[in-house]
């Protein structure tokens, strides 16, 4: 059999094999935390060998935060997808901050902040992981920008995406240990208002709308 003829299955397999140990990696940090990650229970978990954990992901830092990149990356698609679905409009501000919430306090949110706690004290981690977030922050900013469908250049415009991240962050870690749910529409409900206004252009269009020909 020729060579090219095999490396394309051995090259999906590899890739479904990463894939399971990420999934994995991302469902025992929720469900374990930091410490109940090993890449012991890990590897048993999404049904991979030992020796075949240790080829793709040598190290656990290397191994959790690749998944918390492959899970961002996925995540980053989906908002993007579940945006296109809203109608531009004055309420398009109000359906995306819904979405962007959503993130802050869904599965992958909490394994990040497992390993925020863990890399106070775990320098590999730390090292592993200051960079990650750097870059995921910068995403998740242009993202919001995107979805919210408006100009940065604008004074205020950069502060006021930057506060609503913060804010949401901040609300997402306030729900981990109770529902928080309604005091969070509450107060997402007085910072839509608000930002509705800090974001909207000198010609009143509400942001998202769309633009005059």
């Amino acid at each position: 059999m020729p060579v090219a003829s095999t490396r394309v299955p051995q090259q999906e397999r590899s890739r479904a094999t990463q894939a399971r140990l990420l999934e994995a990696t991302v469902e025992c940090l929720v469900e374990r935390g930091w410490s109940g990650t090993t890449t012991t229970v890990v590897a048993a978990r999404a049904g991979v060998s030992r020796g075949a954990q240790l080829h793709h992901y040598p190290t656990k830092a290397a191994l959790v935060t690749a998944a918390v990149t492959h899970l961002t990356e996925r995540r980053a698609v989906e908002l993007r997808t579940e945006a296109a679905a809203v109608p531009a409009g004055p309420r398009r501000l109000d359906r995306v901050l819904d979405l962007l919430a959503a993130a802050f306090t869904g599965p992958l949110f909490v394994a990040a902040l497992e390993l925020w706690v863990a890399a106070r004290t775990d320098a590999e981690l730390r090292d592993a992981l200051v960079p990650l977030e750097a870059r995921i922050g910068r995403e998740m900013h242009r993202l919001t920008v995107e979805l919210l469908g408006v100009d940065e250049r604008r004074p205020g415009v950069r502060e006021a995406v930057q506060a609503t991240l913060d804010l949401l962050r901040g609300l997402g870690v306030a729900n981990l240990l109770s529902d928080d749910s309604a005091r969070r529409t509450a107060l997402l409900h007085t910072w839509k208002r608000q930002l509705a206004t800090l974001l909207t252009p000198d010609d009143g269009r509400p942001p998202g709308s769309a633009r005059p020909h």
